[in-house]
């Protein structure tokens, strides 16, 4: 492939840089930056190792959510419930979206973009786009994978600001959306030419190409902050070490989206949040509805709450929050709208006052929901997460969980499977066995367990805890027309009740 792909300025002979002297209006704006398998590899969230300075300058800017959660560990379905604010039982993609499995949001769902164009702000997206259809994801300006090189739209992040640039600088006096939706850190789809994550990307001492805005750090396995749910190993340390440095590129694009608001006058008028779809990709991370898997970056900067810049929230937050929130922000109401005959309405809440206060109370909880991540990956979960407490329901637990194909062609889980198989230490926190199988209920104390290795949720001093949970987490998904909510032992029947599996062999 020509050096030259990724030297990329098509756009910039489009502008005279040095003369502009745009000024905007007061309308508040929205850059909402999404990273892909992006974690908490970051200053900010206390990594004494990677390099993210802007980033950690960005949550200097803003509050830094220290529980921040995904509200399903998977790309496409975490893309519909951010841009949908309904978990992905709801709005319809079960799974990663392609022509081949079919999973897309119902023709009627509307989305974040859909209704912002109503209310006359401007939407637009660059990166990664990843759900389907078009006709309900559909925004005003739109450069993404569907239409670029996948690494080009999400990695190249010199074609990415200029893609932006070109956005905001369009003489239009209406507030906007922008969804700025990175490829980055997701593993490499071409891991012999660019490496595990695409670290060899643009640069070209690798002979790889150039991205102009990009100085790449290479890391020292031994050096990296290694997390208790990552193997000690030699290869492990090297695959995390590989993230290390495309965090560092993804980072360094949110510095060049930051520098270019700041050309345009829209610092004090615009909400900037960062957040990921879904864990790492590592074994117990990445698809998995633990913490390690729900655990996401999320950063949110408003210039309505400087009193508050620089400091930490204990407030949980989720994903599907999001949507409320950017609604909030617009002053929009959220349409009045049946789904199946049923009511919709959004289990989520605006975080504008836990910006405002970050003591706010009523940010307790959050909901997940998985069903698949690739079609032959049936293994639904429901869970409710607490301050102290995670219960985990397995709808599918007779069966062995299913790993992701990229997570299971990973020098870190190769490694680990052999090791297994061979009879070797792992150096992990669990053994295979006990990952693949799975009780039914998964609680635990993730407070006293933050690795999760001890199940409470059959331990009689637990019971309390666990009924009201189980209950709670019942509730929300009646509330949201979880058509799962009878499994795995009823059948959910055509008036909303479920019966017993039992009932209906008796019969």
């Amino acid at each position: 492939m020509a050096r030259t792909m990724f030297n990329i300025h098509l756009l910039t002979s489009i502008f005279d840089l040095c003369v502009l002297s745009f000024t905007f209006s007061d309308a508040k704006n929205v850059v909402l930056m999404f990273g892909d398998d992006a974690g908490i590899q970051l200053g900010a969230y206390n990594n004494p190792v990677c390099k993210t300075p802007h980033l950690d300058n960005l949550a200097s800017r803003g509050v830094t959510f220290k529980y921040g959660y995904t509200s399903v560990s998977s790309c496409s379905p975490s893309r519909s419930a951010l841009l949908t604010g309904l978990p992905q039982h709801q709005n319809g993609i079960y799974g990663l979206a392609s022509g081949q499995f079919h999973f897309s949001s119902f023709d009627n769902v509307i989305s974040l973009p859909k209704i912002l164009s109503k209310n006359q702000i401007r939407t637009g997206i660059i990166g990664k786009y990843h759900v389907q259809p078009e006709s309900v994801y559909t925004f005003d300006f739109m450069q993404t994978d569907a239409t670029h090189d996948g690494n080009s739209i999400g990695r190249n992040i010199t074609l990415m600001n200029e893609y932006f640039e070109q956005f905001i600088s369009t003489n239009d006096s209406r507030p906007f959306f922008l969804y700025m939706a990175f490829h980055d850190t997701h593993r490499c789809n071409v891991p012999d030419v660019y490496g595990e994550f695409c670290e060899k990307f643009g640069d070209p001492s690798k002979s790889n190409g150039t991205i102009p805005d990009w100085i790449p750090d290479y890391y020292d396995p031994m050096n990296v902050a290694l997390e208790t749910y990552i193997p000690d190993n030699s290869i492990a340390r090297q695959d995390l070490a590989n993230l290390y440095t495309v965090t560092g590129r993804l980072d360094q694009g949110v510095g060049l989206f930051m520098r270019t608001l700041e050309k345009y006058n829209l610092l004090d008028d615009t909400l900037i949040i960062y957040t990921s779809d879904n864990g790492i990709p590592f074994p117990g991370a990445k698809t998995n509805l633990y913490d390690h898997g729900m655990i996401e970056p999320f950063i949110v900067s408003s210039p309505d709450s400087k009193q508050n810049w620089g400091k930490t929230s204990n407030a949980l937050a989720s994903t599907t929050d999001i949507v409320p929130t950017i609604l909030d922000w617009f002053d929009v109401q959220y349409p009045n709208w049946t789904l199946f005959k049923t009511q919709v309405k959004l289990t989520g809440q605006s975080l504008l006052p836990a910006l405002s206060n970050v003591d706010a109370t009523g940010f307790d909880h959050v909901f997940a929901s998985h069903n698949l991540h690739e079609v032959t990956m049936y293994y639904p979960m429901r869970v409710i997460r607490t301050k102290d407490i995670r219960l985990i329901h397995n709808l599918n637990y007779f069966a062995p969980y299913p790993m992701a194909l990229d997570i299971f062609d990973s020098p870190t889980f190769r490694k680990l499977l052999n090791d297994t198989q061979t009879g070797q230490p792992t150096e992990w926190i669990k053994s295979l066995k006990d990952y693949y199988y799975r009780s039914e209920f998964e609680m635990f104390n993730v407070t006293s367990d933050p690795n999760e290795l001890v199940n409470l949720a059959y331990n009689p001093k637990y019971f309390s805890i666990f009924s009201d949970l189980k209950a709670r987490l019942n509730a929300w998904q009646n509330e949201t027309n979880d058509i799962w909510r009878c499994e795995p032992r009823g059948v959910l029947v055509t008036d909303g009740t479920c019966v017993s599996a039992d009932n209906i062999f008796d019969n």
